[in-house]
């Protein structure tokens, strides 16, 4: 019988590899697999910390699983190493902590491709399920750049046009190489790029310094979900960049 196995973060390829050849399900719980108040976690971890890795306990809490797998090296942050203890501590089952520092890269068609941004996100997040590598795909001519982590409230992601380019920590994700922080810092300096993190995220750090350095940038940040002062200054961020928010060029 197939397990159901949780992963958070981006597990080394040999480990995904086995699950795969297992026939065994992933769960991802980096993303929000049920409905139920964040705030449950509240007793086992606190509210400053991400809303990735509370929704990862969050899960954890209602979710029924054989084992967990989580990235705690530096393709996935501190908080995931402290998270695991307390994910130890909640579940009977295994918790095996792994640290990716895959090198061998599997190219990133998903973040230049003229897939809407949602779909983009979609894809890439589900692909860290298989080892396999990603098919070619076309390259869209960029209007704009997206910088940063998935971020939970995928919603978000509807406010850009097509023609986005994803850059920073998702496209690490995609070449399957969450610990590159060369990948991670490249930046296109021509392409108006919101630097996004989530609140009280470490990455938050790098994506102001970036931002500060690029000539045509903005940086936000959102907790569970977007507000609409954060809706409100990407739309005005696109617009003044001559972009019309969820479509082309104006």
């Amino acid at each position: 019988m197939a397990r159901r196995i949780g992963i958070v973060g981006v597990p080394p390829l040999v480990v995904i590899e086995a699950i795969n050849r297992a026939g065994d399900l992933i769960v991802d719980l980096d993303e929000p697999q049920l409905r139920a108040p964040i705030d449950q976690t509240a007793a086992h971890i606190p509210r400053v910390y991400c809303a990735i890795l509370r929704t990862v306990v969050l899960n954890c809490l209602h979710l029924r699983l054989d084992e967990v797998v989580i990235d705690v090296g530096p393709g996935k942050c501190d908080g995931a190493l402290h998270v695991a203890e307390v994910v130890a501590d909640l579940l009977p089952i295994p918790v095996i902590r792994t640290r990716n520092q895959d090198s061998r890269p599997f190219g990133h068609p998903l973040c230049t491709s003229p897939l809407p941004l949602v779909e983009k996100f979609r894809r890439i997040t589900k692909g860290v399920q298989s080892a396999a590598p990603y098919g070619p795909m076309t390259v869209c001519p960029p209007t704009c750049g997206f910088w940063g982590v998935p971020p939970r409230d995928f919603s978000l992601l509807a406010l850009f046009p097509d023609t986005t380019h994803v850059f920073g920590w998702t496209r690490c994700m995609e070449n399957k190489t969450p610990a590159d922080l060369d990948l991670e810092r490249q930046v296109d300096p021509d392409l108006p790029t919101v630097f996004f993190s989530q609140s009280f995220c470490a990455k938050a750090a790098l994506a102001k310094h970036l931002a500060a350095k690029h000539p045509r940038a903005i940086a936000v940040d959102c907790d569970v979900a977007a507000s609409n002062s954060t809706r409100a200054k990407i739309e005005a961020f696109l617009e003044l960049s001559g972009i019309e928010p969820g479509g082309g060029t104006s």
